[in-house]
C-alpha cells in the first residue's frame, strides 16, 4: 500500500472509513471498501451508472469548476435528491468516475521468462495510460480525488491498494520493499502531475520506466 493510502487510512475517523488497529496494523471496514455499488438493486445500479456517465460528460465539457452534482443529475435525467442519495459531493462522484475507469483495467500480463524490468514497465505503462485518451476528464477527476470527504478518502485507499498490488505483482515475491515504495510514490506523483497538467499523460510510462530502471540498478 502507498504511504498516501496508509496516511488516509490512519487519518480516517468518520463513518465508513478505516480504523487503526494495534501495533500500527490498519483495518479497513466493509464500508470503506465499498462505494456506491454496495447493496444496489439492478435499477439503482443503472441510475448510478447514468450519473457516473453524465458526470464524466459534464466534466469533459465544463471542467472541474463547472461541473456540479445537479448538472450531472439533470443530464442523467434524475432528481438532484436522488443523485445525493448515492454521492455525497461532486468530489465523490468524480472520484467514482476515475475509480471505475481504473478498476476496468485488465490484469497485468506477466509473460513467463520476462525480466523484472519488462514486467514492471508493462504494468506501469498500463497504469500510466489509462486516462491518456481523456485528459480533460482526468484533470477534473484528479482534482476531485484530492478532496477531504470520507467517501473520497475511502476511494483513495482503494486506488492506493490496487496500484500497489499491481506493481508488487510485477516486481515479484522477492521485491525490495524500498523499491516498491519508491515506485508507489513515483506512480502517484506522476499521475498527480499529469492530472494537474505538468506532465502529458503520454509521457507518464516513459518517466516511470526511467524511475524503475534507476531503482532496479539499470534493470535485471
Amino acid at each position: 500500500m502507498t504511504r498516501l493510502a496508509q496516511m488516509d487510512r490512519e487519518g480516517s475517523d468518520g463513518p465508513g472509513t478505516g480504523r487503526v488497529a494495534s501495533e500500527g496494523a490498519v483495518v479497513v471496514t466493509a464500508e470503506a471498501a465499498e462505494t456506491t455499488r454496495r447493496r444496489l438493486t439492478i435499477k439503482q445500479a443503472a441510475v448510478v451508472q447514468r450519473l457516473v456517465d453524465a458526470a464524466a460528460d459534464e466534466a469533459r465539457e465544463r471542467g472541474y469548476e463547472g461541473m456540479t452534482v445537479r448538472s450531472a443529475a439533470k443530464r442523467a435525467g434524475v432528481a438532484p435528491a436522488t443523485a445525493y442519495t448515492y454521492f455525497a459531493s461532486k468530489d465523490h462522484l468524480l472520484a467514482e468516475v476515475l475509480w471505475r475507469r481504473f478498476d476496468a483495467l485488465p490484469a497485468g500480463d506477466h509473460r513467463p521468462g520476462a525480466s523484472t524490468l519488462d514486467r514492471l514497465t508493462g504494468a506501469l505503462g498500463d497504469l500510466g495510460l489509462f486516462m491518456a485518451d481523456d485528459p480533460q476528464l482526468a484533470a477534473a477527476c484528479t482534482t476531485a480525488l484530492l478532496g477531504s470527504g470520507p467517501d473520497v478518502r475511502a476511494l483513495r485507499v482503494r486506488f492506493g491498494a490496487e496500484f500497489h498490488d499491481r506493481i508488487a505483482s510485477a516486481l515479484g515475491p522477492d521485491a525490495d520493499p524500498t523499491v516498491l515504495l519508491g515506485l508507489d510514490l513515483a506512480y502517484s506523483g506522476a499521475m498527480l502531475w499529469a492530472g494537474l497538467g505538468h506532465l502529458p499523460y503520454g509521457g507518464v510510462p516513459g518517466a516511470l520506466a526511467d524511475v524503475a530502471r534507476a531503482l532496479l540498478g539499470g534493470g535485471r
